[in-house]
């Protein structure tokens, strides 16, 4: 599949939409997800242009998943996680939904996850999480 720049995700990163960010760099965005499976949901995604994780060039693949990490680590400290579940869903029948490789931080158990993208949460709430994420980076 063709990659499509005017993904929700590609906007994001250009900035003609709005995302509550956690970390950004020259190379990757981190931001919670406004329909999240549970309190502190938020992804990670490079800024390369890549449908899937098999489309993301090996050093963009590497570099990410250090991001993945660190955000991870501050997603554990700010909102006291005992778990977090990390997904990455790379096609349509896996059930990705942006056509932008990308990975999901969810602060649970995957006993108690919701739905993927059922509905949207509340922004404020997410906005608030959100800066206890940031003060850990």
């Amino acid at each position: 599949m063709a990659y499509d720049e005017q993904n929700i995700f590609a906007r994001i990163i250009r900035g003609e939409l709005p995302a509550i960010k956690l970390y950004e760099d020259d190379q990757v965005l981190a931001f919670m997800d406004i329909m999240p499976q549970a309190d502190g949901h938020a992804l990670v995604i490079p800024k390369t242009p890549a449908v899937t994780l098999l489309d993301l060039p090996p050093e963009a693949a590497a570099y990410t998943i250090q991001v993945v990490q660190k955000v991870a680590q501050a997603i554990e400290k700010a909102l006291d996680a005992k778990g977090i579940v990390l997904m990455q869903l790379s096609g349509e029948a896996a059930g990705q939904t942006v056509p932008h490789v990308h990975f999901h931080l969810i602060p649970s158990s995957i006993h108690q996850l919701g739905r993927h993208a059922a509905q949207m949460g509340d922004q404020e709430k997410i906005k608030t999480l959100a800066e206890k994420i940031k003060a850990e980076l």
